[in-house]
């Protein structure tokens, strides 16, 4: 007979697990997907750093589209020498303001080139945008997948428990031999096995999700949503040729076009002119300087980088061609995974499952009467598991290609 300290130990501890589960349901909190959504595009680094990436290149157009900037000189001449030069009384200072002159469009093709790189950055931040939502799409989807799979699990253990007390009944009484129970005791521990998993599979998609959203894994509690209706699937035909992924190559195509004219401009040298005011301290008198500096393109063309330019530019070109056909392979893959889940949901939910659950059901009433062994019940419960597994498996391929219809479809 137990101790009434161990009494009281399983007292006290069945009231601490008690009060940890309320705790539990207390911190939890139901999140849809639409609020997952939103916490994702709320605190998302990559959203940020792309923003911010987005500032950085406004900040440089602003700069690009500025004039040099004057400069003032002051030259003194003919002092601390010797003889008629000695001290400051024939000295000579000079006074001049200084401008240098960008010629040949430099400005111009500057500030076209940085503008056509904050369109760039700006579409980078819209590709981000989708990424982050077709993410947070399949981690709920896959969390949701996740769940279903647990319950599933541990709904089959306690089939097997159920099972394995007829079992042991059957055996009592001498309508099945022991060797029946040790193979249906197996079963149970088999079965509890893969719930433990499926639990441990369960709080890892809980822990993904929660990562790209931004919130505790014990706190999220995930709402059950029929994904076709809930995340916004587009209707008709999706152009491959509009996607995001698409229109960022172009614009990036644009912006090394816009940098090789930039490059270009620099082979026309800039003018520096000087103007300014010289003082003789011997007589007192003043004049006027005037003068302009060039520098001689004989040598530095800049024609290192209008080559480099180039090059950056066919590789943007090249990289846009590539963005285009993946964006078609994509876009019809997604729609074609949909279409063949879509079949597969169907079937599965009308005939496959239901199929499956009568026979489980007609096996235990023959195995209870006598009439099937064991075995043919514990083919049925595997049947049926392996049916609500295919079951889940492909409503999250559908969900999976939803989501890539939706980044697909990201404007």
């Amino acid at each position: 007979m137990p101790s009434p300290y161990s009494w009281r130990r399983a007292l006290f501890g069945a009231a601490a697990l008690t009060m940890a589960a309320f705790a539990s349901a207390a911190a939890a909190e139901p999140v849809t997907l639409a609020q997952a959504l939103d916490r994702a595009q709320a605190g998302s680094p990559v959203i940020s750093a792309a923003e911010a990436n987005v500032r950085a290149a406004e900040g440089r157009a602003r700069q690009a589209g500025l004039p040099p900037n004057p400069e003032i000189s002051v030259e003194v001449e003919n002092f601390s020498g010797t003889g008629p030069y000695e001290g400051m009384s024939s000295s000579e200072s000079t006074f001049a303001v200084e401008q240098r002159l960008e010629l040949g469009g430099k400005r111009g093709a500057r500030r076209n080139a940085a503008q056509a790189e904050v369109e760039a950055a700006r579409l980078r931040v819209s590709v981000a945008r989708a990424d982050v939502a077709r993410d947070v799409r399949g981690a709920y989807a896959e969390a949701l997948a996740a769940e279903s799979r647990a319950l599933l699990a541990r709904q089959a253990a306690e089939r097997a428990e159920d099972l394995a007390r007829v079992v042991t009944t059957l055996v009592d009484v001498g309508r099945e031999p022991p060797l029946r129970a040790l193979r249906a005791q197996a079963a149970v521990e088999e079965a509890r096995a893969k719930a433990q998993a499926a639990d441990s599979d369960a709080a890892a998609a809980r822990r993904a999700l929660a990562t790209l959203i931004a919130a505790d894994e014990a706190s999220v509690e995930l709402v059950a949503v029929s994904l076709p209706e809930a995340t916004g699937l587009p209707q008709g035909l999706i152009d491959p040729t509009q996607s995001l992924d698409v229109k960022l190559a172009e614009a990036e195509t644009e912006a090394a076009r816009a940098a090789v004219k930039r490059e270009r401009t620099g082979a026309t040298p800039d003018v520096t002119l000087q103007a300014g005011i010289r003082r003789f301290e011997d007589s007192g008198d003043q004049a006027v300087v005037f003068g302009f500096s060039a520098p001689i393109p004989v040598i530095d063309r800049n024609q290192g980088n209008v080559a480099a330019a180039r090059a950056d530019a066919d590789a943007a070109e090249a990289n846009q061609r590539l963005a285009l056909a993946e964006s078609i392979r994509r876009t019809r893959d997604a729609e074609a995974s949909l279409g063949a889940a879509e079949a597969r949901v169907l079937v599965l939910e009308t005939r496959t499952v239901p199929q499956a659950e009568e026979a489980l059901r007609l096996a235990r009433l023959g195995y209870e009467a006598g009439k099937f062994p064991l075995l043919e019940v514990i083919d049925a419960q595997d049947a049926l598991a392996t049916a609500r597994e295919d079951l889940i498996a492909a409503r999250l391929d559908r969900a999976r290609a939803i989501a890539a219809l939706i980044r697909a479809a990201a404007r």
